[in-house]
């Protein structure tokens, strides 16, 4: 692996082992096996192409098991073939003729691929790539939403003095800000979850021409769907050209990419609280955070994932925009394009990895919070002038900006202000408890709605070690 070209099959390499069984060559020879052998067992249910006869169950069987004993080994024989062909479905195909010869399926090797262009095997085989692809990346996704959650739930009330346009502003409490980044995150899972996995059998140029020219009585939209929906798990779209249109893929990529652009915003603001101090970071033995000041305890994980939702997201973005786009009724762009699936997966997965870890790192530093927050109770101009409207006190805005802005105000400052204002007894007496730490208005509450919240609640998928 030393020698590999991409990281994510050299020095990342551990981080992705769940992807190969999704996005390698293998993964795509082994689903187009599947998709050549679930075909031609629904032509041989069709009682209107008697050539094609029924089987028996072992026939049967022993069909279904070429697509379960696929190994890598047998993968590399349908390569060698291809080295011949010069056309890798085709190589697929003569593979399984192979397999049938000498047995008594012998006789059906020519339904195989049955009025079938390449495309209609290609474009079911990419999105059970998906589909298996998701089946590992969205666990990871949940788990960081799970994480994020807890932290939100454990910080809930914990005071932290806001920043907009890096100036200080009204405080919030910790909590509630990941809590934000919590529920967006959810949100984009109940986003992917929403987009359908989409599939066509339906012949070179997408009519059924070539099925209806041998059979003309055969249902061949049922007789599509059947494998399509009831066998792969996707949903049959009959408006297709020679290729499915691809639509589907792109609003999946787009929203793994909004989901991953969303994690780019939760990094950075961590970085951003791990440098003030906010945070701090868990020490490893014998790891160095600096190559020359050994004090470094470098933000590194969330700063990787920052550099890996990037690189994720230069492919989604361009898979995205590229893939719905073919000539007429089909060009060949999308072939080599539609391979790097995997890149753009197995780069956020290193993305998320690597968050998961840092997010296990964090401790809260309470007291660096307490003295930011006791040095900056300017940010009390905003109450105390809104009370000021309701009093109807004139220029209540000017005269705390007068008071305020550009100086280092105090608490007795403050107080010696609302002393002086001619405001209800009850009014002046909420403002004079009021401090930067007591005035987070509603953020404990608004964490506590996180449990309505049904991708937040429920517990993060496990990892799956294998894809089915």
């Amino acid at each position: 692996m030393i020698t590999a070209v991409s990281p994510i099959d050299g020095r990342y390499a551990d981080k992705v082992n769940e992807l190969r069984d999704c996005f390698s060559e293998y993964a795509l020879i082994r689903n187009r096996v599947k998709v050549e052998v679930l075909w031609l067992l629904a032509l041989c249910a069709e009682p209107r192409i008697p050539e094609c006869r029924a089987l028996r169950g072992e026939e049967e069987q022993f069909l279904r098991s070429l697509v379960d004993r696929l190994t890598p080994e047998q993968a590399e024989k349908v390569k060698a073939i291809e080295k011949v062909t010069n056309h890798d479905v085709k190589a697929v195909e003569y593979y399984l003729k192979e397999q049938l010869s000498g047995t008594s399926l012998a006789g059906l090797g020519e339904f195989l691929h049955f009025a079938c262009t390449s495309e209609d095997i290609n474009n079911l085989s990419h999105a059970l790539m998906l589909k298996d692809g998701l089946k590992a990346l969205v666990p990871l996704q949940r788990q960081i939403v799970s994480a994020v959650a807890e932290l939100a739930r454990q910080f809930k009330a914990v005071p932290m003095l806001a920043r907009t346009h890096g100036q200080t502003a009204s405080p919030t409490t910790i909590g509630k800000e990941l809590a934000v980044f919590a529920a967006r995150l959810a949100r984009q899972n109940e986003q992917i979850e929403r987009v359908e996995l989409f599939g066509k059998l339906n012949g070179a140029v997408g009519n059924f021409n070539a099925h209806l020219a041998a059979y003309p009585d055969v249902d061949w939209g049922a007789l599509s769907r059947r494998v399509i929906e009831d066998e792969l798990g996707l949903t049959q779209n009959l408006f297709t050209t020679q290729i499915e249109p691809h639509d589907y893929m792109a609003e999946l990529f787009d929203v793994l990419a909004r989901w991953n652009t969303i994690l780019v915003d939760f990094n950075r603001d961590i970085w951003t609280y791990i440098s003030m101090a906010y945070f701090g970071q868990k020490t490893v033995a014998g790891e160095v955070g600096s190559s020359t000041m050994p004090h470094k305890v470098n933000p590194i994980d969330f700063e990787n994932s920052e550099g890996n939702c990037g690189l994720a997201n230069a492919v989604f973005n361009h898979l995205s925009s590229k893939l719905p786009i073919s000539r007429l009724q089909r060009d060949l762009t999308d072939s080599t394009v539609i391979r790097n699936m995997g890149v753009g997966f197995g780069y956020s997965m290193i993305a998320y990895r690597s968050t998961l870890k840092g997010l296990a790192k964090l401790n809260l530093n309470e007291a660096k919070l307490a003295r930011d927050l006791d040095q900056a109770w300017e940010v009390l101009a905003e109450p105390i002038q809104t009370v000021m409207r309701k009093a109807g006190i004139e220029k209540p805005y000017e005269k705390l900006k007068e008071l305020t802005r550009g100086q280092q105000i105090t608490r007795e400052a403050i107080h010696a202000f609302i002393a002086n204002l001619d405001l209800p007894e009850s009014d002046k007496m909420r403002l004079l408890e009021m401090s930067p730490a007591s005035y987070t208005g509603m953020a404990a509450a608004i964490v506590d709605l996180l449990d309505q919240l049904p991708l937040v609640t429920e517990p993060a998928p496990e990892i799956p070690d294998q894809i089915p």
